[in-house]
Formats: structure tokens, sequence, C-alpha cells
């Protein structure tokens, strides 16, 4: 059974078709890429899954429970927990302040929070800024406190927005390589990205959505090879 499943989702806003009949399969431990133009309709199904959104049609099964329709906050404390393109912290906080009110929401006591934190923040390679303000970040440093904060949730689906967004081609590499690595500690992962060097070196599996719907999906490079797909996505990507 897939640990998140996907089935006929739609998503309309004043008749228009942001996501239109969407089903997948999740399996534990996975890592799926989903990439498609803006306005494809990716972001806006990480919304319905994570409880940002409520649905038009169908229905999200996660770890065998209808979440439907559940709060955001409700479905991130059952373990599917999101990340977000324009980045969330409490910018007044230091770092392990950031993580430590995340980790409170699996955690009971704040000694063991703060402990987690600490060993999330070294995961993601961030010790050496642990006292630091949010408001000093780089852009890079502020993309791993995002996926700090969402793995002290310990979740069993994460997924990830664009979480090489904004980075310079020499932060890429290091990003790229966290990915992989979390993925490799058990961690199944979900993410949209634009970076098709990224997409390309971390998807087991690679969905493409178009006008809200899936294009296709499968083997990432039988995928890019699609006509279809370089048709509606990755031909203007190439020359961009």
């Amino acid at each position: 059974m897939s640990l998140l499943s996907i089935e006929n989702l739609s998503k309309s806003f004043s008749g228009i078709h942001a996501v239109r009949e969407v089903s997948l399969d999740v399996p534990e431990h996975e890592f799926l890429g989903i990439i498609g133009p803006n306005g494809a309709g990716k972001t806006t199904l990480f919304s319905l899954l994570s409880g940002e959104q409520p649905p038009t049609a169908g229905r999200v099964i996660f770890d065998g429970t209808d979440i439907t329709g559940w709060p955001a906050s409700k479905i991130a404390r059952a373990g599917l927990v999101r990340t977000f393109q324009l980045m969330r912290p409490f910018e007044s906080m230091s770092v392990l302040e950031n993580v430590t009110i995340a980790a409170l929401s699996k955690r009971k006591s704040r000694k063991d929070a703060r402990q987690h934190a600490l060993d999330v923040l070294d995961r993601v390679q961030l010790s050496d800024q642990v006292g630091g303000k949010v408001s000093t970040m780089s852009t890079a440093g502020l993309k791993r406190l995002e996926l700090a904060r969402a793995l002290a949730m310990e979740p069993r689906v994460v997924l990830l927005d664009e979480v090489l967004a904004g980075l310079v081609p020499a932060e890429r590499a290091p990003m790229i390589e966290l990915l992989r690595t979390v993925h490799q500690q058990g961690q199944t992962v979900f993410f949209v990205e634009h970076i098709m060097a990224a997409v390309m070196a971390l998807s087991e599996r690679l969905v493409v959505m178009h006008e809200g719907a899936v294009l296709t999906s499968g083997d990432p490079r039988t995928v890019v090879a699609d006509d279809r797909v370089v048709e509606a996505y990755l031909g203007e990507e190439k020359t961009a």
C-alpha cells in the first residue's frame, strides 16, 4: 500500500481548473519529482495535500487514512509536512529557536525538543549558526533552515516546494547532496523543482504537470525524452 495516495484531486477557482483530476501514489522511501511550466498546478497540488487549501473534488489518503479537508496543522502533525518557496521563519528568533518550535509538534518537553532541533541542525549543516538570528542569514542558509524546520517535525513525507530557487549555481550542488543524504536516511520526498540538474540527480520517478493535469510520469530519463514533455516544458527550459 502506498504511503500517500492522491485520488482524482481537483481544485477550481471561479471556474478556472488549477488542478484537474490528479491521481498519484507515493510509496514509502521514494524520491518523487514533479515538473511543469509556471501555472501548471504544482504548488496548488502541494497546497491541497498539506491542507493549505481544500480540494474541490477528490481524496487524499495518507498512511491509510482519508485526510481530505483536514486543517494544515493536523496534517503536519500526522506526518505530511511541506516547505515553501518563500520561506516563513520567525525572523525575531534564533535559528535554534525556529527549529525547536517545529520540534515541539512531536516532542513533549522543551528540553527534548531543543536536543532534537540541535540534531536536525547538524544534519542540515547549520550547527555553526545555532545562536544566530534568522534576519542575518543568506538565502542558502534560509533554505536549509526551512528544510530543518520540516525535518524537526519528523515527517513521514516531506513536500519540498522549489527548495533550490534563489540559489546561485555554486550553492546548488551542496543542497542537492544534502537532499540526497536526507533521502538515503529513509525520508520519503515529494518535490517540485525547476532546476533540471537537481530533478535528474535526485528523482527516482518523475511527474510532469501541464494545465493542471498529469501529462505523464515514470522513469526520469524516459519522461524527459517524451515529445509531449519537450513541447510543453523542456523546450523552453533548455533555451532559458
